[in-house]
This record gives C-alpha cells, sequence and structure tokens, in this order.
C-alpha cells in the first residue's frame, strides 16, 4: 500500500492566478497526484493535493515557489485524511 498524503494548501501574495492554477496542474498531473486547485476572489491560490507523500510535496515546493511572475508571500498546508481523489482539475 502507498503511503498516500493529503494536503489542503492556501498560496498569497502577488499572484498571476490563472497561471498559477495552470502550473499547479500540470505538476500535479507530472506527478501523478489527484486533487483540485482555483482562485479566490482575494487573490489567493487554493489547492487539495493528494497522492504518494513525495509527489504531493513536489506539487506543495512548486506552491511555495510559483510560477514565472508570481511573487509567494505565504503558504498554509494542512494535511487531511485521504479521500481517494481520483482526478486532478481546476474549479472555477
Amino acid at each position: 500500500m502507498e503511503d498516500r498524503t493529503r494536503v489542503h494548501v492556501f498560496v498569497n501574495g502577488d499572484l498571476p492566478q490563472q497561471e498559477f492554477c495552470d502550473a499547479i496542474a500540470s505538476k500535479a498531473d507530472e506527478q501523478n497526484v489527484t486533487g483540485w486547485v482555483k482562485a479566490l476572489a482575494d487573490g489567493r491560490i487554493e489547492a487539495v493535493l493528494e497522492g504518494p507523500r513525495d509527489e504531493v510535496y513536489r506539487v506543495v515546493g512548486l506552491c511555495r515557489a510559483g510560477p514565472k511572475g508570481a511573487k509567494v508571500d505565504g503558504v498554509q498546508v494542512d494535511r487531511e485524511p485521504p479521500k481517494n481523489e481520483k482526478t486532478f482539475k481546476i474549479k472555477k
């Protein structure tokens, strides 16, 4: 049984929201991480990431660094029990 991890992430800063969501979705796909990401009205990015621990934290690493043009001021990461998400999507 793989070590499944689920985290709920909030990213704040000066963030190009669509590019940030696209970058997280792309990295999650590359790492076989499931869950979702969305841009919030207050300018933050919210994401739920689930999968093998190392792969999840590679995506969290992207959240901390941000894609080109992003200035990340802070990242909040809270662990949650896995819910066996099957896909990754960008929520509107």
